[in-house]
């Protein structure tokens, strides 16, 4: 579609944004939003007619692009039919989503509890281990995301944590593996991976095992930076599990539906989880819905024992039947496997160019189309291209990266020192090498901050 300039319309939304919307993360009268007039596929436009490809996914949930027309199909037509209904009844809709997905969830994860997004799904997930194990703590990695409800935000380990921590929420943190910037000092994946494991086993061990009701991971960690688990490390978080009684909980709130290629970045690694939470990618973020994969053993504490949770929209039918158009559509028209050839052909290959050529990038990471570029003021020291949590002045080098890159048509997904490469998991060969085309460019600003 070719947008049409309007930018009178523009206006008018931008200032009702203005005056009535409250801005998650944000300061509110430091920011300027951009008002969007619409998006198909891949791409989005503003009122004055500027198109922008994007290597967002929105928040990294648009798997196949924007106004798929048979989702939107799908939605209409549920509306049509039943637009929605309480979650204590059983509903065409919802039945058949829980069964798609639990035909593609890893190993025997067949019981789907539906939430409204992954925040509630982390909520729900910690909630159903506390109470199978009776034990109060749970354990997650630093360098993570879990969400922004009171038991997520708590369990996440990025800054966004700091002015929500309790300080009383029963998490316990820990450092998950990153060769890159390892926190043990090794210099090989192998090492990185025993070290990790040991680290992860001693904190068990100081905190008293049974006092641990789960630990949850980030199969592959998403905001944080797309750090590959080495291999052997989250087989390695099963068996601790598994020796102390731990519920083990995989999020694949960013990583799952097709993001690394497989249905599950859990796929990669043939590790089954006791809890797996989902959303975005599992019906492209078209009307919000996450939810909990269930192992049998946890759904057998609440066979005759009340599960005490429940949400008013749990398992909406309109976004159920946009999961199961989803997920039909994306095994008709093969995006896993797009997904991973796009990786391997062009991002990946593309990514690594763009870093021999590039002194601002210190590290490529990823598969799929989950990337990440660690971009560094120096490749020798590794030191950021900006500091940790850097706002204002300090985050100048990565806020001038991000205008050049719109200003070539690319809307980048920028956090901390890193941009992320996570576009559409159906993106085109020629899309993507544009997106390639726009970094090329932006990097040349970043290139200026080097020493």
């Amino acid at each position: 579609m070719t947008p049409q300039p309007n930018p009178q319309a523009g206006a008018a939304v931008k200032a009702a944004d203005r005056a009535h919307v409250f801005h998650s993360w944000s300061a509110q009268e430091l920011i300027d939003p951009l008002a969007v007039a619409g998006a198909e596929g891949a791409y989005f436009w503003d009122y004055d007619g500027r198109r922008y490809l994007d290597f967002t996914s929105g928040l990294v949930f648009t798997n196949i692009g924007y106004q798929h027309p048979k989702v939107v199909a799908a939605i209409q037509e549920q509306a049509a039919s039943m637009t929605t209904f309480a979650p204590a009844f059983a509903v065409e809709a919802r039945s058949e989503a829980a069964r798609l997905i639990a035909e593609r969830t890893p190993g025997d994860l067949d019981k789907i509890f539906f939430t409204n997004g992954g925040a509630e799904a982390v909520e729900n997930a910690t909630r159903m281990a506390r109470l199978h194990t009776g034990r109060p703590k749970v354990l997650s990695a630093y360098r993570s995301y879990h969400g922004a409800t009171s038991a997520a935000i708590n369990l996440t380990g990025d800054p966004r944590r700091w002015p929500n921590d309790s300080g009383a929420a029963g998490v316990v943190h820990f450092w998950a593996p990153f060769l890159y910037r390892s926190p043990f000092h090794a210099e090989t994946e192998q090492q990185e991976c025993e070290r990790a494991l040991q680290h992860l086993a001693d904190t068990i061990a100081f905190e008293g095992p049974a006092t641990i009701a789960a630990i949850i991971l980030e199969t592959i960690p998403g905001t944080a930076g797309i750090m590959m688990p080495p291999p052997g490390y989250l087989e390695g978080v099963r068996s601790l599990c598994d020796e102390y009684g731990i519920v083990f909980v995989l999020d694949e709130v960013m990583a799952g539906f097709g993001r690394t290629g497989h249905w599950f970045a859990a796929d990669h690694y043939g590790v089954v989880p006791d809890l797996m939470t989902f959303a975005k990618g599992v019906n492209s973020g078209y009307v919000p819905l996450g939810g909990v994969a269930i192992s049998p053993t946890i759904a057998e504490t609440f066979a005759k024992r009340p599960y005490p949770g429940g949400l008013t929209y749990s398992g909406h039918p309109l976004a159920c039947a946009a999961a199961v158009a989803t997920l039909n559509v994306m095994e008709e028209e093969d995006i896993l496997g797009q997904a991973t050839r796009i990786g391997r052909a062009v991002l990946g290959p593309g990514l690594r160019e763009l870093a021999e050529r590039h002194p601002s990038v210190g590290e490529v990471r990823g598969t799929g189309v989950f990337w990440a570029l660690e971009l560094v003021r120096d490749r020798e020291t590794r030191e950021p291209l900006v500091p940790y949590n850097a706002s204002g002045a300090a985050n100048a080098p990565m806020a001038a990266f991000g205008a050049a890159a719109k200003a070539h048509g690319l809307w980048p997904f920028i956090n901390m020192n890193r941009t992320h490469v996570v576009p559409p998991c159906n993106i085109t060969e020629a899309e993507a090498k544009e997106g390639l085309a726009a970094l090329d460019e932006a990097l040349s600003v970043a290139d200026e901050h080097t020493v």
